[in-house]
């Protein structure tokens, strides 16, 4: 169901000596400090006026952050309106108590099993669930040669390709509002040498770069204000050469997508910032789409097909697991090209090849990688709930976090958002609050 390869973050060439100096500088605790503190907070001035537009001067205000700009997710496969278990419940609580992107399943095989009959009704329910919790929204797959439905390896060859662009214009139009930012195309660079299977033959006849323009081309028209994401498991020079081929067609990538699926072992702080140093020089922000740390023992075999019913996490496992997942993160967030970081699986209930990568265990109860992550996302990360009082002018400063915010006062409250980091300067209208019939 889900992807099935082991990404090598590794860069193939081993690094030079200056490029090893340069990596332990860039990755010592201080460096990586002042990066976040450069890349990912602002100083902020944020006068604050009441209805009618007047300063208010010399006020005790309480600004609290409500969201961040960086998207931190996870897949949200086991999101069910209808299900009205306990356990639903405690996989959605935990969802929005530490996330704020998601990524739902549009897999072709799955989405569209019977021709003409689509899975649209669940995961619509699914995304406006994640919307009313503040929760942006990410589409995975269009485009996919390892998911596609059976019938469609009963079409002639020359109706499939019409039929994939068909598939994404129908998704994204029908989405659009909902779900704005989509994984286009997976996996391209070892698409064409699958057996078999429709897609892979389509992008071996027309090859890697002709069909990324074709499907980027179909979803940018069905839905011109769209986030569309190039996305692979291959970190070798075969995907940036791709990225560059494509870039040079005229292919409009808003954002390149890594795949880190760790099940043979943590590729840790170096390898992780090496690949942001080389995928950094397109100039497009970098999403680490799929990224998994097991807490149980580690994969020794190269079956990525078969799923386990006895990879149990464990103890030592989930010490080790929150020790890496906390470092890795800490790295991402300090690169100014990283954008977002989806965890895969959220839980190990039913995960992918039942490996235990889950932030929560089966029975939903969080991991310690759950609780590391806590920490850094919703408080080292985190501008909580300042105590300030105005000046004259009625305005505060404060360093905070890029993200929305919030400001109550006696006279009312407002919203606002720090969307740059160094410098904002920010004025917010208070509304009144709404008084309340005794």
């Amino acid at each position: 169901m889900i992807l099935c390869a082991l990404l090598m973050l590794a860069s193939p060439a081993a690094s030079t000596e200056a490029e090893a100096a340069e990596a332990r500088k860039e990755l010592s605790a201080g460096q990586i400090k002042a990066r976040i503190r450069k890349y990912r907070t602002a100083e902020v001035v944020l006068t604050v006026t009441d209805a009618d537009g007047k300063p208010l001067a010399d006020t005790a205000v309480t600004v609290r952050q409500v969201r961040h700009k960086f998207l931190f997710g996870a897949n949200a496969f086991r999101v069910a309106q209808r299900d009205d278990s306990k356990q639903q419940a405690e996989y959605q609580r935990r969802f929005v108590e530490l996330l704020n992107y998601a990524t739902l399943p549009f897999y072709w095989g799955g989405y569209e099993r019977t021709e003409g009959r689509m899975r649209e009704t669940q995961l619509r329910a699914a995304a406006e669930w994640c919307k009313a919790g503040g929760i942006r929204v990410k589409g995975h797959p269009l485009c996919w040669h390892n998911v596609v439905p059976q019938w469609l390896g009963a079409k002639k060859p020359e109706q499939v390709l019409p039929l994939q662009l068909a598939r994404i214009e129908r998704e994204v139009k029908a989405f659009a509002g909902l779900i704005d930012t989509w994984d286009v195309v997976n996996e391209a660079v070892a698409m064409p040498a699958a057996k078999r299977n429709p897609i892979a033959a389509v992008c071996a006849r027309i090859g890697r770069v002709e069909l990324v323009k074709q499907t980027f081309a179909i979803a940018r028209k069905s839905n011109p204000g769209a986030m569309l994401i190039l996305n692979d498991y291959v970190t070798s020079r075969e995907y940036e050469k791709l990225i560059e081929d494509c870039l040079d067609a005229g292919v409009e990538i808003d954002a390149i997508g890594i795949q880190s699926h760790m099940h043979k072992g943590y590729f840790g702080a170096k390898a992780a910032w090496d690949t942001c140093r080389r995928f950094a020089k397109f100039g497009k922000p970098l999403h680490f789409t799929e990224l998994t740390i097991l807490s149980g023992k580690l994969k020794t075999d190269n079956d990525w097909f078969t799923r386990r019913t006895d990879w149990d996490t464990t103890l030592e496992g989930e010490q080790r697991q929150a020790e890496q997942a906390a470092e890795l993160y800490t790295v991402l967030f300090s690169h100014p090209a990283v954008e977002a970081i989806t965890w895969w699986d959220f839980t190990d209930l039913n995960a992918w090849q039942g490996a235990p990568a889950g932030l929560l265990r089966r029975d939903m109860s969080p991991k310690p990688a759950y609780e590391a992550l806590r920490r850094l996302i919703k408080g080292k990360w985190w501008t909580g709930g300042l105590k300030l009082k105005t000046d004259a002018a009625g305005s505060v400063k404060f360093r905070g976090f890029l993200g929305d915010y919030e400001v109550e006062s006696s006279a009312g409250a407002g919203k606002f958002s720090i969307a740059q980091a160094g410098l904002a300067e920010v004025s917010v209208k208070l509304a009144a609050a709404k008084s309340q019939n005794k």
